[in-house]
């Protein structure tokens, strides 16, 4: 645990985000209390409120947070150098596979844990979501038409139709990996996106 009295000021917020994060990918949103994000942070009610104006203002702050991050991640992996795009998209979704743990994602796949239930739970942070996974489809949409047009993949469709029903295909994966506690349903979404992909030789 650490103490406020170790944070700058300015740090203090992102330390409240960065451990609700943790916390809320393991357990969901709204089985987790202010309480045991604060005491886990080692920061007090009163600070919270200076951040926060409330758990749903927080909610909205972490999963923006979360996104940003997330982009960040996506957008290295699209530039890797010496590559090609069809093999920086095979390794995005290789990427998702390794970093979405069925028993503890520590903070990766906050989509993945939290997308329907505070989807119901709060407009607002339903919108963040939307903004945010909207961000994921475009970058893939750019990326699949940069493939095409580079020679290393085909699509049998417009690229912005095949990366929504590619990111829905491994959230719903993701989603089937903690219902039945094995990988296959990710061995299933790469076989897929294999057949969506057609890699050039």
């Amino acid at each position: 645990m650490t103490t406020t009295t170790q944070l700058h000021n300015n740090d203090i917020r992102e330390h409240i985000l960065a451990t609700g994060q943790r916390i809320m990918a393991g357990k969901g949103f709204s089985a987790v209390g202010l309480n045991e994000i604060l005491t886990d942070a080692g920061v007090p009610k009163g600070s919270f409120y200076h951040y926060f104006a409330s758990k749903e203002a927080f909610g909205v702050a972490m999963l923006a947070r979360y996104f940003a991050d997330y982009l960040a991640e996506l957008d290295s992996t699209l530039s890797q150098p010496g590559l090609n795009m069809a093999q920086r998209l095979m390794n995005y979704w290789q990427q998702w596979q390794a970093s979405q743990s069925f028993f503890d994602c520590q903070g990766k796949c906050l989509a993945v844990k939290l997308g329907a239930e505070v989807a119901d739970l709060s407009d607002s942070m339903r919108l963040t979501l939307k903004s945010g996974t909207s961000g994921i489809i475009s970058r893939l949409a750019q990326a699949l038409a940069a493939g095409v047009a580079e020679g290393s993949l085909v699509i049998d469709d417009e690229p912005g139709k095949v990366a929504e029903s590619l990111y829905q295909l491994w959230l719903g994966a993701s989603v089937m990996v903690k219902i039945v506690r094995t990988t296959d349903p990710f061995d299933s979404a790469m076989r897929m996106t294999r057949q969506v992909i057609h890699l050039s030789p």
